[in-house]
């Protein structure tokens, strides 16, 4: 990467949705130059691609709740079984495998027609390998990128 690219990728980081027109006059490029070069960015696996920023409202007011997790043990059979199943669950936005006394923190995203219990008891609980949840409800977000 050079530093058009770094440019590149510091005006996407700030707003993806930039044509190639309003990308190549903020970095310098004719529009073409400029679809060519977040192309190939895209295929170097510099760029993974591209999101909506979405409102409560659209996301079904989702109240955030943090889940640290841990494990019955830290074997690589036991943290694959329940990474693959924790992948087919759509309730949890993120998860991040973590030091410290917990193996995984996840966030949760509770919309206003579901209840974190029934998620609590018919999916975190039941995914394999599961010894201890510890729950933390937001009161508030200060920033978010969603």
């Amino acid at each position: 990467m050079d530093s058009i690219d770094r440019n590149i990728v510091a005006q996407l980081g700030q707003e993806s949705s930039l044509t190639s027109e309003e990308l190549g006059a903020r970095v310098g490029l004719s529009p073409s130059a400029a679809h060519r070069r977040v192309k190939a960015l895209e295929q170097q696996g510099m760029i993974l691609g591209y999101r909506a920023r979405l409102s409560p409202a659209a996301r079904g007011n989702p109240s955030t709740v943090f889940v640290s997790v841990t494990l019955t043990d830290q074997r690589q059979a036991t943290m694959l079984s329940f990474e693959q199943a924790l992948a087919k669950t759509t309730q949890v936005s993120e998860a991040h495998l973590m030091s410290g006394e917990s193996d995984y923190l996840l966030k949760v995203l509770v919309r206003d027609d579901d209840s974190y219990e029934r998620i609590h008891r018919e999916v975190l609980s039941t995914l394999p390998g599961v010894h201890r949840l510890v729950t933390q409800f937001t009161i508030r977000t200060l920033a978010s990128e969603q």
